[in-house]
């Protein structure tokens, strides 16, 4: 019995490899649809392997780029695998950006992120023009905007064009900020099924420089308790941070609703301003006391805080006229809770969720700061001549 050819279905994905000069493979997809062909580079390399370890690490990179290829399988079968008429590819790229900065702007609990998105999009509008669209942002465009950022002046989208005046670059936590709102700009579009395949994948992003973290010791914080402070709801806002790690933006808008006992503990019930979580923080006798008088559910409990550079001015007194000489912020507070718990032994996820950080790894920066102080207790020990 004869088959018929024509009958026989072409397997849609199939997994290949393109020999790199180097001796290595990249691996691809060919993937079919409806008489088109189109090939997705994995960023998936198989390498001149001679060791075990070797052998191991390509076993593994051909079972991710097997996972992929089933994804993509099963993608075609649900009528889900894209091209420009399943999604919407000829969106305005940066139409749709302004779109998240309003509404960003809009939106009460992310308007302090407002003007990181909206500076990136001053930079987005001098790399690409409107007639950019989503068909656009391939891996190589956003590594284009990688490098772009490297180069770019900081404040070059502010000044004339026949300016000769030398600027200064962005700072690298500025490259790790605005990379990160297009990271999430490109996500959500991947999300409103706009693109059917996120380029972000295999590309990494800036990293962030490790600034130093200001923090109080106990010492410290008993000096400043002592000492006089102009206004009175700065220190009180102050030290309740060093006590419980909240940021000065959760304490300006903390109200007594937000206050509720628990057995013989207060419990403050927020959700942060930064990442928009939702916290439960249970403080002790000594932070209860900076609440004050308790007042209506609706009253600021720190009523008359608002942090200004006027404040800052105030803290940096404050802090002079206690004998304490760091350059001291409001998050110096939040900070010196972390470094205190973490002195005191407690375990790093415990101070992670008092912290309310969606990251171990943000938490472990302060560890290295313990570290650091024990360096620095050793190289005190004298000299002996032995």
């Amino acid at each position: 019995m004869k088959t018929n050819k024509s009958k026989i279905q072409k397997e849609p994905v199939k997994l290949r490899e393109k020999d790199l000069t180097n001796g290595n493979k990249s691996l691809y997809l060919d993937i079919y649809r409806d008489g088109k062909r189109v090939r997705e580079f994995l960023k998936l390399y198989l390498i001149k392997a001679t060791t075990p370890v070797e052998k191991e690490q390509n076993k593994q990179t051909l079972a991710t780029a097997q996972a992929i290829k089933a994804k993509r399988q099963i993608e075609i079968q649900n009528g889900e695998y894209g091209f420009a008429s399943h999604f919407k590819l000829n969106t305005p790229f940066l139409e749709y950006y302004r779109k998240l900065c309003e509404d960003r702007h809009g939106n009460p609990e992310s308007r302090g992120n407002w003007g990181n998105w909206y500076s990136c999009l001053q930079h987005l509008q001098r790399y690409c023009d409107e007639k950019t669209t989503f068909k656009d942002i391939t891996p190589d465009w956003i590594e284009g905007f990688k490098d772009f950022l490297d180069n770019v002046e900081k404040d070059a989208y502010k000044r004339r064009n026949n300016s000769l005046t030398e600027g200064k670059p962005l700072s690298q936590n500025s490259k790790v900020s605005y990379f990160n709102k297009l990271r999430a700009c490109i996500n959500q579009a991947f999300e409103d099924r706009i693109i059917p395949i996120n380029p972000l994948r295999g590309i990494d992003g800036f990293k962030q420089d490790e600034t130093e973290r200001v923090y109080l010791t106990t010492d410290e914080i008993q000096k400043l308790g002592q000492a006089e402070c102009r206004y009175p709801v700065l220190k009180r806002a102050f030290l309740f941070s060093c006590l419980t790690g909240l940021r000065k933006s959760d304490i300006e808008k903390l109200t007594w609703k937000d206050v509720q006992k628990f057995d013989k503990y207060t419990r403050i019930i927020f959700k942060q301003k930064k990442t928009g979580g939702q916290e439960y923080l249970d403080i002790n006798s000594q932070a209860d006391h900076f609440l004050g008088e308790r007042g209506n559910n609706e009253d600021r409990v720190f009523a008359g805080f608002h942090y200004s550079a006027q404040l800052l001015l105030e803290l940096k007194r404050w802090c002079m006229d206690a004998g304490i000489t760091k350059a001291v912020t409001f998050h110096s507070g939040r900070h010196t809770f972390a470094v205190m718990m973490i002195t005191q032994e407690v375990d790093i996820y415990t101070v992670s969720k008092l912290l309310g950080h969606k990251e171990i790894s943000t938490t472990q920066i302060y560890a290295k700061v313990i570290d650091k102080k024990k360096q620095e207790a050793v190289e005190k020990i004298p000299e002996f001549k032995f």
